[in-house]
């Protein structure tokens, strides 16, 4: 799943100045970096695969500081080049960054930021992105991360326009990807754009992974965020939200506990997390339903009933949106994909979630949660961006969301 830009041919027709070639990758790496996500693109443009048809680049390994580069399990790497080797790229990919919350060495800024003027390619795939917003690369435009990162992007760069639904976004000059494994759905992109699809379908069976993969990163969220977020005061409000989402309330009645007006409330929350409320609170009953649809035998109606919706046909419009499905084809996909025999947890017994969250039982509500737990939930809507249900009405059933991108392509690559 892709988000490809509109501004995407302009930003493509750029041309490389000085003595950078198109054919050149840079790769920067960090001390910190996680190996997995630093060794995709040296495999994906450091290998010679033309005997299976794909055309070759030549690959830099850049340090973005001096070495050795300690990496995951204590691992030390010597990079064969420093910044000064990133002059000569055509493409700049920043694999991921070793801290979210801490920033990048400002040499490293200024060779990307040189990079980007000279007409290169900048690519971050995962945390990546945080160097590459930090460089003021991503401002005014759209760029995703792992998600369990995004609100921490969002919050952080509030200019970016961060969509932690998709796998990757493709900006024209400056591309982006979710986390692990969503680095060789960009990378095998970037081959697709350059060289066309037979190029990047060699590739992916050498790689032994799909040409292009559907869906996007809905079905991994989850309530995890960073821990800063559970020292707010609105901590208590999202706790109760979450404790009372079988019942009808709106926006407004949460602003109305925070003691806020609807728009200092509105501000607030979007500072916090990057995410419009009405469009947080409407991904949290669709998260519910999806809890009670793997895990009871409750109907779609009384689904609705218990999620906080005022009717059937309000659950049918938001699941759809958010999941690219209706609540009855999830609940049968999910259940075909079980193991033969087993029973959904109400059957059983077992108050026990079948996904991440916190435990939920068909006859009850969600439970209560540790404010710091409740606090987590922030941020998990599906789009962070300022724009997202910008159009909702007062939060009356009447809710807006931005364009779902599961299953399928926002747009065509």
């Amino acid at each position: 799943m892709s988000h490809d830009s509109t501004a995407a041919p302009e930003a493509a027709a750029r041309k490389l100045s000085g003595r950078r070639r198109k054919e050149i990758v840079a790769v920067l790496l960090f001390s910190g970096g996680p190996i997995f996500e630093s060794s995709i693109p040296l495999s994906v443009f450091g290998i010679d695969r033309q005997d299976a048809g794909v055309p070759r680049y030549r690959l830099l390994v850049c340090g973005g500081e001096e070495g050795p580069l300690r990496t995951t399990g204590g691992l030390e790497l010597t990079a064969p080049h420093g910044l000064e080797a990133i002059s000569r790229a055509g493409t700049v990919v920043v694999p991921a960054w070793r801290s979210i919350t801490s920033p990048p060495p400002e040499e490293a800024l200024d060779a990307l930021r040189r990079a980007h003027e000279e007409g290169a390619r900048i690519v971050g795939l995962c945390t990546g992105a945080f160097v590459l917003a930090a460089a003021g690369l991503l401002d005014g435009r759209p760029a995703t991360t792992h998600w369990m990162y995004a609100p921490t992007l969002a919050k952080r760069y509030p200019s970016v326009h961060v969509d932690p639904r998709e796998l990757f976004v493709d900006d024209g000059d400056v591309l982006t990807s979710a986390g692990t494994a969503a680095g060789i759905d960009l990378c095998l992109h970037i081959v697709r754009t350059d060289h066309g699809n037979e190029a990047a379908g060699a590739l992916a069976r050498r790689l032994v992974v799909p040409p292009r993969r559907t869906g996007g990163q809905e079905r991994y969220l989850d309530r995890s965020l960073p821990e800063e977020i559970g020292a707010d005061p609105l901590a208590e409000v999202v706790a109760w939200a979450l404790e009372h989402l079988h019942e009808q309330f709106d926006v407004e009645t949460l602003a109305a506990r925070a003691y806020m007006s609807r728009r200092t409330f509105d501000r607030r929350f979007r500072s916090l997390t990057g995410s419009a409320p009405l469009q947080w609170l409407i991904t949290q009953r669709v998260l519910q339903a999806q809890r009670l649809l793997e895990t009871s035998d409750y109907s779609v109606d009384e689904v609705a009933g218990r999620c906080g919706f005022r009717s059937p046909v309000a659950l049918r419009g938001h699941f759809r949106r958010q999941l690219g499905s209706s609540p009855a084809a999830y609940r049968a996909a999910y259940r075909a994909r079980r193991p033969q025999g087993d029973k959904p947890a109400d059957l059983e017994g077992s108050t026990g979630p079948v996904l991440p969250g916190p435990s939920l039982h068909p006859d009850s509500p969600v439970p209560l949660q540790s404010r710091r737990a409740a606090a987590s939930a922030l941020g998990s809507g599906p789009a962070l961006s300022t724009t997202a249900a910008a159009s909702a009405d007062n939060g009356r059933e009447s809710y807006v969301t931005s364009r779902a991108s599961v299953p399928g392509q926002r747009s065509g690559t």
